[in-house]
């Protein structure tokens, strides 16, 4: 029985589709925003989507897009209005709704149109996952278009932080549509201009400078050479430092080049409530691909997601959180991945206690000096736990600013340079 799922905001739309399509022999799921529509489409995995234009949240053309970004679009969708333009319908085409229906919608009309479209077996060709899918978080939002304005002046662009699948994502972001795309850690033999003359105006990918061989460099450094005349960007990832490289005996005027330019992608500290929805889109990606078996987030995976102390650390990288999402898919016994899933992939570390064993102390002291150092802790946690912003440790203790910065200073906490200076 397909799954057929009603998005719209009129409750007495969304009874009288409901009503029609049950009498038709359709298993139909309501939502009443776009908000729910998300939710719903993650869990079900409809057949097919009826989707409103306009709704107060998110309006459906959106939506459209943000599934069309995130490779989402592996359903038939049918886009319905009440105020519907020719240009409207041929936007929503465009993006990859199968048809446009305008309300009152006909009984025949919306019958023939769910049979045609629940008969079209071919989805869409799926793009692949660019940061556009995550750029309802700010922060996120904010490195694609530095991301985007730096690759738009430089053919070779450095990504620290990242590699393989995260970095991938950031390359994926710079590829024009239908540009040719080329992984030189893949490309083991002598690499020749024919071969890069073939992908001209596309894009050279490394998902990580420090797997590469001896070969593959000499590969790099003969592509790094060609990346103008064939206007080629080259997006190269690493998590090892540059000097690092030069140690194990990479040419230097080879690193110099690739060190011209870079971009750090952006910590994770600070942003927990993000996280899940990030997680979740990283999810639904892996198993649209075909590289996990189905698998949901219940609630409580997504809020220790949310709590877990590995992602305070600010040393924690978008690598950790990739492959941590990656594993959990791979590893759950069942469809629903739980929060204990989450605890046995990433158990909390043992530094929590420490960090708590450390209060003990403080009991055996008069009580001034074990207020002073019980402040001490606390704001150092919290400066970890949000990533160094000042900004957000005042918000937090309920402190102002200046009182702030003279109690830290009180207490002889260390912010560091970048810190004092926000």
């Amino acid at each position: 029985m397909a799954i057929i799922l009603v998005v719209d905001d009129e409750v007495g739309i969304r009874e009288l589709l409901s009503e029609i399509l049950i009498d038709e022999g359709y298993d139909v799921r309501l939502a009443e925003n776009a908000g729910a529509a998300r939710r719903l489409r993650n869990e079900l995995r409809p057949d097919l989507v009826l989707l409103d234009i306009w709704m107060p949240d998110t309006d459906g053309v959106s939506l459209l897009k943000e599934w069309h970004a995130a490779g989402h679009l592996n359903m038939p969708v049918v886009m319905m209005s009440g105020h519907g333009t020719i240009d409207t319908a041929v936007e929503a085409t465009r993006i990859g709704a199968f048809d446009f229906l305008e309300k009152p919608i006909a009984l025949q009309k919306l019958l023939a149109s769910v049979q045609k479209a629940l008969k079209h077996d071919t989805p869409p060709p799926r793009p692949p996952l660019t940061l556009d899918a995550f750029v309802r978080s700010a922060f996120i939002k904010e490195f694609k278009r530095r991301l985007e304005q730096a690759a738009a002046k430089s053919p070779i662009l450095l990504l620290k932080g990242a590699t393989g699948g995260m970095a991938e994502i950031c390359a994926r972001t710079l590829q024009p549509p239908r540009a040719p795309w080329l992984d030189l850690s893949g490309v083991c033999s002598a690499l020749t201009q024919e071969m890069l003359e073939k992908i001209a105006g596309g894009v050279l990918f490394v998902p990580d400078l420090a797997a590469l061989g001896k070969m593959q460099q000499m590969n790099l450094a003969f592509a790094v050479n060609h990346l103008d005349r064939l206007n080629l960007q080259l997006l190269a990832a690493t998590v090892t430092p540059l000097s690092s490289l030069a140690e194990a005996g990479w040419d230097s005027k080879l690193l110099a080049r690739l060190g011209e330019v870079w971009l750090a992608m952006p910590s994770l500290a600070g942003h927990a409530d993000e996280l899940p929805e990030i997680a979740s889109l990283l999810l639904t990606n892996f198993v649209e691909r075909g590289e996990v078996q189905p698998r949901r987030f219940s609630t409580g995976a997504l809020n220790a997601l949310r709590t877990q102390p590995w992602k305070h650390r600010p040393d924690a990288s978008w690598t950790d959180l990739y492959v941590l999402v990656r594993n959990l898919a791979l590893t759950a016994l069942e469809e629903e991945i739980s929060a204990e899933d989450v605890g046995r992939v990433m158990p909390a570390e043992a530094g929590e206690d420490q960090e708590l064993a450390s209060l003990l102390p403080l009991f055996e002291q008069p009580l001034r000096e074990a207020r002073d150092a019980f402040e001490k802790l606390y704001f150092e946690h919290h400066l970890r736990l949000e990533g160094g912003n000042m900004t957000k440790l005042a918000e937090r203790s309920g402190l102002e600013r200046t009182h702030l910065y003279r109690k830290l200073k009180q207490l002889d906490v260390r912010l560091g340079k970048r810190h004092e200076e926000q």
